[in-house]
């Protein structure tokens, strides 16, 4: 009987660990295929795309079309909003959008859970593919941008900070509906236990 207790007691411990997603850590493991500014960038894209499909993922699809308010973007809605400027911003730095995707009506496009998470995915992937293809040497490059001038690194400062209002903004949601973000579920977790080293036998 303290063996099959013993065993489902193992069995409990390992599964808990294995469900366990550890938190994207670009800034130690590095950002293949960047270097520079671009790099520093990546980093931020991928931290993002980290939290956003995380949190898409913690929410239940029966939330997909709740709002705060009526005159706010629905769940759905942000991730969606995210997936279009993913794809419309990075035009403005060489790559353009997918032949055929309608950017304008991908905000609205669906409200169901797995087509919105598969389309938020796809859209970083994108982010990722346009920040390796971008030269270094076009950072410094000058254009219109709000009545003014803005230069291509400017730009991807932009990007990374639409997202980070976006993401603040999908937090504050989930809160709102009683639902923790993942990263801060994983922060109340116990660390694992190391096995100590095996002694070596006499």
């Amino acid at each position: 009987m303290k063996r099959i207790l013993s065993a489902f007691c193992l069995f409990v411990l390992t599964s808990g660990a294995v469900r366990v997603v550890a938190q994207a850590n670009p800034y130690k493991d590095g950002t293949p295929g960047v270097t520079g500014y671009r790099s520093e960038v990546m980093a931020e894209v991928m931290v993002q795309e980290d939290k956003f499909t995380r949190l898409a993922e913690a929410i239940p699809a029966d939330k997909y079309t709740r709002r705060p308010s009526a005159d706010v973007r629905s769940f759905a809605e942000v991730f969606l909003h995210v997936s279009a400027a993913n794809y419309n911003l990075y035009k403005l730095v060489g790559t353009p959008p997918p032949t055929g995707l309608d950017v304008r009506g991908l905000e609205k496009s669906t409200t169901d859970k797995a087509k919105v998470l598969a389309t938020l995915k796809d859209s970083f992937a994108h982010a990722k593919a346009a920040l390796k293809a971008m030269p270094d040497a076009d950072l410094e490059k000058s254009l219109d941008w709000f009545g003014g001038k803005n230069t291509e690194r400017g730009i991807l400062l932009f990007i990374v900070r639409h997202a980070a209002e976006h993401l603040g903004q999908s937090i504050a949601y989930a809160r709102f509906a009683g639902i923790v973000p993942p990263w801060t579920e994983d922060m109340k977790k116990p660390p694992e236990k190391k096995e100590a080293p095996a002694k070596d036998k006499q």
